[in-house]
């Protein structure tokens, strides 16, 4: 690639979860360095308005679902292909959170269902994209996780244990994949979203004060270190979790 080119020029992105918050955040900074992105999340009106702000068509494109649906998987991967060419970049950005309280009283259907769209989803997603050949090709897949799944998470204690599992299904994904596709992951403490606004909002001079660097992450955050893993700067980084946190793993804090 010429010094000059963007970074992801004739790249082709596939990001779930990006209707909104962080995955909306990783699909902009993609496409401002050149690459083609194929967005997922569950609701398509979010999804149009995701494409227009993309700059329409000619950068982006939508397909709606549930991530913990196989047939989706396999639609999304083949529109993205047959609208920008093959996947080479894999961001499994989507996760659910719907239950709160202690790991005793936790019902075990919900358990299930976090299980399937945090890591059995994103393994779906990963055979999907590799069943068009990306072995062959090459590529990167980034996983996003979470220090929940580092540290223990008090009221959302199993949503870290799928995050941990994914942080290992990254490392042997990342071994089995080698040498053609490297497979990384970032876990971020909270950031400001409306998905993690229960864990900050009302209180967020609160939460700070365990932070460092002064602050809560913000999507952008997020979508600066994706595009670091996804790039040729990480050619030689494969099977790591990149702790994104302010420094709040450092103070000994479990996340609330």
């Amino acid at each position: 690639m010429n010094a000059n080119s963007p970074r992801f020029a004739g790249r082709v992105a596939l990001v779930t979860g990006a209707s909104r918050g962080i995955g909306l955040a990783v699909a902009h900074r993609l496409v401002a360095e050149g690459a083609r992105v194929g967005l997922t999340a569950r609701k398509p009106e979010a999804l149009a308005e995701a494409v227009a702000a993309l700059g329409g068509p000619a950068h982006a494109v939508a397909v709606p679902g549930k991530a913990d649906d196989a047939a989706h998987r396999v639609e999304a991967v083949d529109r993205v292909t047959e609208a920008f060419g093959p996947v080479d970049i894999l961001v499994n950005n989507v996760g659910i959170n719907p239950v709160h309280g202690p790991l005793v009283e936790l019902d075990l259907a919900a358990a299930r269902k976090i299980l399937d769209v945090n890591l059995i989803g994103a393994l779906g997603w990963v055979q999907a994209v590799c069943a068009t050949g990306l072995a062959e090709r090459g590529g990167c897949v980034v996983n996003v996780s979470s220090i929940a799944g580092l540290i223990p998470a008090p009221g959302i204690a199993f949503y870290g244990v799928s995050k941990a599992a994914l942080d290992h299904l990254t490392a042997c994904l990342a071994v089995e994949l080698g040498p053609t596709v490297r497979v990384n992951a970032v876990a971020p403490a909270v950031v400001k979203t409306r998905f993690a606004a229960a864990l900050h909002e009302g209180r967020e001079a609160e939460v700070v004060r365990a932070y460092p660097l002064g602050r809560l992450g913000v999507p952008l955050d997020v979508a600066g270190a994706v595009a670091f893993l996804a790039s040729a700067d990480a050619d030689w980084i494969t099977g790591q979790t990149l702790v994104l946190d302010g420094g709040v793993t450092l103070t000994g804090r479990t996340v609330r």
